[in-house]
């Protein structure tokens, strides 16, 4: 026994894959505090609560929660169903929350600052490992742990609209014009868009959610226009996979999405890469700049900035991590899901071991794992998360026995920023180091993005 054993492992972050860490680590017998900084649980969920979602409820919870739910007398949802976040929250998340094994365990309103060790900041090495994690609060309070699992994900740290992966000449000015991924435009946020001309910027799931939407909006509210902007020469790769996706809700997204296109109600400019803002009245002006030094612009009421997601590591500044330069994800995973080596989706199970960072005992999962990959599923976290607790209880051979198996694109990846030149843009798959093969992963958002109901057809060059 060492002091450490004494203490909990702290969880950041009480989203589905947070929470998730909190039903196996309970079953470990391993104590355990969740910090969530919103005022509930889901609560980032619950900011894209009106999206439904194009995975369905059987994909949606994790094994060890069901188990926890089940011995309740809980009501699972239909496995065939497709909930929206919001459904996900009050009908997964929140029972699981108020569970007498879970509920004593979070804390809401807990933001979490930074993460060291008691005494010893990232030079000192004597002795390390046997020091417990040092987490502080924003109101100053500290904790103890033991390890730390940090599932706080990416939302509140979105991509910048400048193409250069920084802000735009104007960006910063310009935020009164500006929405970030999945406004409810067909409700709470309807004022805003109805009437008006919208840009939406980006390629992946969330834009084309906010896409169709507006387009619904458009046929509704005369005097709606919609353009949308990417930085790809061709949509081929956005429209996704159609009948070749194993979902087929996401596999009708981009057939939905091209029809609006073809018809034009939606205006699509390609090889769009934003250089400035321009504020002037009630409009904003969008300069692009062009390879060859030209110049082009757009003039628009809106503009929705669906760019992704970038990690925040800021908080964990004082802890020796092992990051990818190009992804921020950790060395080991980034090469199984790096966009500019493939771009099918196909991902390789993953866990303790691709998970781990010289400070041992601290551990990113679940959207912010991935760095700034564009592909993350809520299951590929829930197996990261059963993965990395069985090591913290020291059985290493569940730990490493790694099995994910996830439902086919049929395409390669919806941001296609443009990683895999060539007609055959897939490639070989990487080989995974453990068994089972996770396949088909696009477009982020815990992969509970958008529902498509009609149409199909759009291939894609992985499909068949």
């Amino acid at each position: 026994m060492t002091v450490l054993d004494d203490l909990s492992v702290v969880v950041i972050g009480a989203g589905p894959v947070g929470l998730a860490a909190a039903a196996h680590l309970h079953e470990r017998g391993l104590p355990c505090t969740v910090l969530e900084a919103g005022e509930s649980v889901g609560a980032a969920v619950r900011r894209w609560g009106h999206v439904r979602a194009f995975s369905p409820w059987r994909y949606d919870i994790d094994d060890a929660a069901r188990r926890l739910l089940a011995d309740s007398g809980w009501a699972a949802p239909d496995p065939d169903a497709l909930p929206t976040g919001d459904e996900l929250v009050d009908a997964y998340l929140r029972p699981l929350a108020e569970l007498p094994q879970i509920a004593p365990k979070v804390r809401l309103s807990a933001r979490v600052v930074a993460i060291s060790r008691l005494g010893l900041d990232r030079l000192r090495t004597a002795g390390r490992e046997q020091t417990p994690f040092l987490v502080r609060l924003a109101d100053g309070e500290e904790l103890l742990a033991r390890a730390v699992i940090d599932a706080s994900g990416t939302w509140d740290t979105p991509n910048v609209l400048g193409a250069s992966g920084l802000p735009a000449r104007g960006e910063a000015a310009a935020g009164a014009y500006l929405d970030h991924a999945l406004p409810d435009v067909l409700g709470a946020h309807r004022d805003r868009f109805a009437g008006r001309h919208t840009l939406v910027v980006g390629a992946g799931h969330s834009a084309a959610n906010t896409l169709l939407s507006l387009a619904e909006l458009a046929a509704d509210a005369p005097g709606t226009e919609v353009t949308w902007a990417i930085r790809a020469a061709s949509p081929t790769r956005a429209y996704g996979g159609g009948d070749a996706d194993a979902l087929p809700a996401r596999g009708a997204l981009g057939s939905r999405l091209r029809a609006h296109v073809e018809a034009g109600r939606i205006r699509l400019l390609t090889g769009f890469s934003v250089h400035a803002l321009d504020p002037a009245g009630d409009r904003v002006t969008v300069t692009v700049r062009h390879p060859d030094g030209g110049q082009e612009s757009v003039t628009v009421d809106r503009i929705v900035a669906a760019t992704g997601f970038r990690p925040d590591h800021g908080i964990a500044a004082e802890l020796r991590l092992d990051l990818d330069p190009v992804l921020g994800a950790t060395r080991a995973l980034a090469p199984l899901i790096d966009p500019n080596a493939h771009s099918c989706g196909t991902v390789p199970p993953h866990g303790v071991d691709e998970l781990s960072h010289p400070e041992p005992g601290y551990y990113a999962v679940g959207m912010k794992s991935y760095g700034r990959a564009p592909t993350f599923l809520m299951a590929t976290g829930y197996e990261q998360v059963r993965s990395v607790v069985a090591a913290l209880a020291g059985d290493w051979a569940a730990a490493r026995d790694v099995r994910l198996e996830l439902p086919e694109t049929g395409v390669c990846s919806s941001d296609p920023a443009d990683s895999v030149d060539g007609e055959n843009c897939c490639g070989p798959a990487p080989q995974p180091a453990a068994r089972g093969l996770a396949t088909g992963l696009s477009g982020g958002l815990l992969a509970a993005l958008p529902l498509a109901t009609v149409d199909s057809g759009a291939g894609g060059c992985c499909a068949g």
